[in-house]
């Protein structure tokens, strides 16, 4: 299937992240043609009419997530563009920020432009070091031309961008942790209410989108909002990428149309499984969605509400892809060490309820297990979710409870052997991609 190409649009070739490159592509041209006829009013109405929701994970439309700014209030509006991409399996984010930076960029304008923003942060994961130098220099170069830190054609508005490296904690990709993180405060989160359109940023009203979500606008506004929301489906609206990884004999950042079915994906884009072998099993939306399995994935289409009604959730659209021959034991024991890793440590259930997890998990896969420490996992999971001030709790729990439910039997068979079928290793086959 030939795909509508909004976000990846261009060859990358080298010279893509630069400023022209980016005119030689039409770039910017949206800001000099719509931005005099359309009041900011009118461009938060783009949005809306688009459809578009976030694309780092909740799904939350993004034009009512703008129009929630007050409308009376005598302080500063700021916006901050999460690049903290730092969910295991997602990398999707980091090509538009290192290969195609002025598309977000002018999506950043057109939002500050909209919501009337102060200051706009672009806020970059801290092990993404290149894609902050490419970040950084298009941000001078559209100083230099003129497109940040002078008024907008036809308007007396500056806008202004500050680009800030953070510090490797993935908690921080919460919107209240990254808000503290920018303020200097320990990358923890806070409590909602009050939510951050209303009471963000150095205590004033913010809005924080992905990457993804504001690289879209450009081409939204340039379009209408009504033709955005005729790609894919009526209540999954526009593209989506996706950061495949795995099993699969293409992996790599695509660009699908919502709606697309999955199995084709898999197949034709993704190339199929590698070796031919059979699937086993896929996580669709990065490591804290559930884990489905074959028959839950057959006739599942890439929107929210299709993966939502096979168990799972597309959150920032992570494909990672599970061949059989893999030891999901071993696959949960990394990731369970991953969420008590990060764990920042502001919640009890969380701080220790991770670590639990984690050494219950290892010492099945060790062999060391008992079968009533399967009903202990699910237990322990009962006692995070939902206790905690951020999601990090929530999304250590998923892979739990999904892993357990699903697999089982191979839980079992660790705790029979003594030890683990695939002799620790997380695969027992050696075909390369």
């Amino acid at each position: 299937m030939s795909h509508k190409k909004i976000l990846l649009n261009f060859e990358r070739n080298g010279t893509s992240h630069t400023l022209d490159s980016y005119l030689k592509r039409g770039g910017y041209q949206t800001l000099a043609e719509k931005i005099p006829a359309l009041s900011p009013t009118e461009v938060m109405e783009e949005v809306k009419k688009s459809g578009i929701r976030g694309r780092g994970g909740a799904g939350f439309p993004a034009g009512i997530k703008w129009s929630f700014l007050p409308k009376d209030s005598d302080k500063p509006v700021y916006l901050i563009c999460n690049g903290d991409e730092g969910e295991p399996g997602t990398f999707k984010d980091r090509v538009i920020m290192e290969e195609n930076p002025h598309m977000l960029i002018e999506g950043m304008i057109l939002a500050c432009y909209a919501i009337n923003a102060k200051h706009a942060y672009i806020y970059i994961r801290g092990e993404y070091g290149f894609a902050l130098e490419r970040v950084r220099a298009a941000v001078k170069e559209a100083y230099d031309a003129g497109y940040l830190g002078k008024p907008l054609k036809g308007t007396n508005y500056v806008p202004e961008i500050t680009v800030h490296k953070g510090a490797g904690a993935y908690v921080v990709g919460d919107e209240t942790g990254l808000m503290n993180s920018i303020e200097g405060k320990k990358g923890q989160t806070r409590n909602k209410p009050p939510f951050p359109a209303i009471e963000g940023l150095y205590k004033c009203p913010t809005i924080i989108n992905n990457v993804e979500t504001l690289a879209s606008v450009p081409w939204i506004i340039a379009n209408g909002g009504e033709a955005y929301h005729k790609i894919g489906t009526e209540k999954s609206s526009g593209t989506k990428l996706l950061s495949v990884s795995g099993h699969v004999r293409k992996p790599g950042v695509y660009e699908v149309e919502l709606g697309y079915s999955f199995m084709d994906f898999l197949n034709n884009e993704a190339g199929g499984i590698i070796g031919g072998r059979k699937l086993k099993a896929v996580i669709p939306g990065g490591s804290s969605t559930p884990v489905l399995l074959p028959e839950d994935i057959k006739d599942m289409t890439i929107d929210y509400e299709s993966i939502a009604a096979a168990g799972s959730s597309l959150g920032s659209g992570a494909v990672i892809v599970i061949a059989e021959g893999t030891c999901m034991v071993k696959l949960l024991e990394v990731l369970t060490h991953f969420y008590h890793h990060e764990s920042c440590g502001q919640c009890t259930p969380c701080r220790e309820g991770t670590g639990w997890l984690h050494q219950v998990v290892k010492r099945i896969e060790e062999g060391k297990g008992k079968m009533e420490d399967l009903d202990l996992l699910t237990s322990i999971t009962k006692h995070i979710a939902f206790h905690t001030v951020c999601p990090l709790g929530d999304a250590a729990c998923g892979p739990v409870d999904s892993f357990v439910e699903k697999f089982r039997e191979e839980f079992e068979e660790h705790i029979k052997q003594g030890g683990c079928p695939y002799g620790g290793k997380f695969v027992r086959f050696q075909e390369k991609v």
